[in-house]
């Protein structure tokens, strides 16, 4: 697969209200993966945490728009997918469940995107520890109702393995490292302790390595098809229904009643007109771009079909003037024939006058000698 080909996976890591994107190509037998990395920093860190999920989820739906408005183009042949495909949220490794804010903001986003929890720097946590945190969150998430990503079903029994292992396993515990360490003569990537190496990516130490096959190999294409038919459709589908006949947006008049509460001072019935006429106008320009679209079509055809036209009447006039020299060859064939045994004939009448003569020579002569 050449870069071009390659294939774009949106990855939305929950760390920290600032939005951060940086891009990351993979490179691994060939194939060339492109991800978009969205990273929160500053996430819970305020006094005041209320509502700080709203960047998080406002960025998610500014993709979502981006994708409609592309998509509602004339002409859609580009139509580069930049929406968020997963939400890696990582959880606090404090053994004592979920926080409220953990569990306001998973559910202030399981509508809008697929959601994989994950527990943070599992090394600070004994493996006992770990699987005991492990189910006191999947047993809060079940009791708040939270939507996690829900791993397909599948008839093949490899794959059903392999994904009871993943589920069993949630949330996934992982540990993170820069730093690459030798243990046993083999470079690995990991951490020190006095007591040992928590190996990153060793199945024994923590989740990480069934977190990135899941990312980037097994579910890569699934977690993309939930976020277009599932998440998007939702958006998609609330979009439009906001949208009355008179192009008025019902969501972002919720709550408009007084003077002060719209932007620049403008009362709502102004500002409604406003979007009203400016739906209008996106309505006429959009209507005007499809009239011209036909008429460049219905252009492109007729004149195809003049083209059609011409290369068949070029055609039937080349047709003709062939039939006519083989007419002409044949008819040239015919005379020389007829003149050929014409000739032929002649000659056959002058060779049996010749013999007919020689015949009657013979008998004169012999006629002589009897004599």
């Amino acid at each position: 697969m050449s870069h071009k080909e390659s294939s774009v996976f949106e990855v939305l890591l929950r760390m920290h209200p600032q939005v951060e994107q940086s891009k990351v190509l993979i490179k691994e037998g060939g194939v060339h993966l492109l991800l978009t990395i969205v990273d929160t920093p500053g996430f819970g860190d305020a006094v005041d945490n209320s509502n700080c999920w709203q960047p998080v989820t406002d960025y998610i739906d500014s993709k979502f728009e981006d994708f409609l408005n592309a998509e509602s183009r004339v002409n859609r042949r580009q139509m580069p997918d930049s929406r968020v495909h997963c939400c890696l949220y990582f959880i606090a490794p404090s053994g004592h469940g979920l926080k409220p804010l953990d569990t306001e903001f998973m559910k202030r986003l399981h509508e809008k995107v697929n959601i994989i929890p994950l527990i943070a720097k599992a090394d600070t946590m004994t493996p006992e520890e770990c699987q005991q945190f492990k189910k006191q969150i999947m047993k809060e998430i079940h009791e708040h109702k939270i939507k996690i990503y829900d791993f397909p079903e599948t008839d093949v029994d490899e794959e059903m393995k392999m994904i009871r292992k993943i589920k069993d396993r949630l949330p996934l515990a992982v540990v993170g490292s820069n730093t690459i360490i030798e243990v046993n003569g083999k470079r690995v990537r990991g951490r020190q302790y006095p007591w040992g190496v928590a190996e990153v990516e060793n199945g024994d130490h923590c989740d990480f390595t069934i977190l990135r096959n899941m990312l980037i190999r097994t579910h890569m294409q699934d977690l993309k098809d939930v976020t277009n038919n599932v998440h998007y459709e939702n958006y998609r589908s609330r979009k439009l229904a906001a949208v009355t006949y008179n192009g008025i947006d019902n969501n972002k008049n919720k709550g408009q009643l007084t003077k002060a509460d719209t932007p620049d001072g403008m009362s709502p019935l102004a500002q409604m007109e406003e979007e009203r006429q400016e739906h209008v106008s996106k309505m006429m320009k959009m209507e005007q771009e499809m009239e011209q679209v036909f008429e460049m079509k219905v252009k492109e055809k007729l004149q195809k079909l003049k083209d059609s036209e011409v290369e068949l009447q070029r055609r039937h006039e080349q047709m003709k003037k062939n039939l006519e020299a083989q007419y002409k060859e044949l008819e040239d064939k015919r005379r020389q024939y007829e003149e050929d045994k014409a000739t032929w004939e002649i000659q056959q009448r002058i060779l049996e006058q010749q013999k007919l003569e020689a015949s009657r020579t013979i008998d004169k002569g012999k006629k002589k000698k009897i004599f």
